[in-house]
């Protein structure tokens, strides 16, 4: 059965359909995140390593074009209707909280944010949006981005490829770890999220109970 499946996967992956598909899922991610892209790039760079197909260096590429292209459509989307997309969210919703983030930190530090969006599922997305709908030059945008889609499709597909080297005789075993490699990232950066939203919020509290004390000194005074 495991053969069987190894063979079924093999024939797909060694036929230039495999790029097609790299390049449709790629740009589909920069828009409308149903599945993250990193598991097919991770998943084709294990079988670079374990079976010789597909191209490594093709999988980068395609990848990176894939996301750019991706990018530049949501950017498109941003720069037309963002403003409309932004006002339909629910205040205070997990996809609000993201968009107004996104839009303080390009505020604060520009298109750097673009890249490091690049590798958090989701958020890639908002940051492109957003980068969109706030007038951010799109010469600066194309630059920025043009860094942030190829250091992510260098950084997965070789990952994955690491992953498989190990597994050359087991290409399901290394397809298993570059998925759990995929998962476990993913939840890395949803961690790491929420550990700094939660450290922001208690610095927000820590700095509006001087200002409540303020205020109740000031009530007193009058009061008095």
């Amino acid at each position: 059965m495991n053969e069987a499946i190894v063979q079924a996967v093999e024939g797909f992956v060694t036929t230039p359909w495999v790029y097609v598909v790299l390049f449709a899922i790629a740009a589909l991610d920069g828009f409308f995140p149903v599945v993250p892209s990193e598991t097919l790039v991770i998943t084709l760079g294990v079988f670079a390593a374990a079976t010789g197909d597909p191209s490594l260096p093709l999988v980068i590429l395609v990848a990176a074009l894939g996301a750019f292209t991706g990018d530049h459509i949501s950017y498109a989307v941003g720069r037309t209707s963002g403003k409309k997309i932004f006002a339909r969210l629910t205040p205070g919703s997990r996809t609000h909280k993201a968009y107004t983030r996104v839009g303080t930190l390009l505020e604060e530090r520009g298109g750097l944010v673009l890249v490091v969006a690049r590798y958090i599922p989701g958020g890639r997305t908002a940051a492109t949006l957003t980068t969109g709908a706030t007038g951010f030059p799109r010469r600066s945008f194309t630059r920025y981005d043009a860094v942030a889609a190829s250091t992510w499709a260098v950084y997965s597909a070789c990952l994955g490829y690491l992953g498989g080297a190990a597994f050359e005789d087991e290409p399901l075993l290394g397809v298993a770890l570059g998925l759990g490699l995929a998962f476990s990232i993913t939840v890395l950066h949803e961690g790491v999220r929420m550990v700094r939203a939660r450290s922001a919020r208690k610095a927000a509290d820590v700095r509006q109970e001087p200002e409540a004390h303020r205020t109740a000194d000031a009530h007193q005074k009058v009061s008095a």
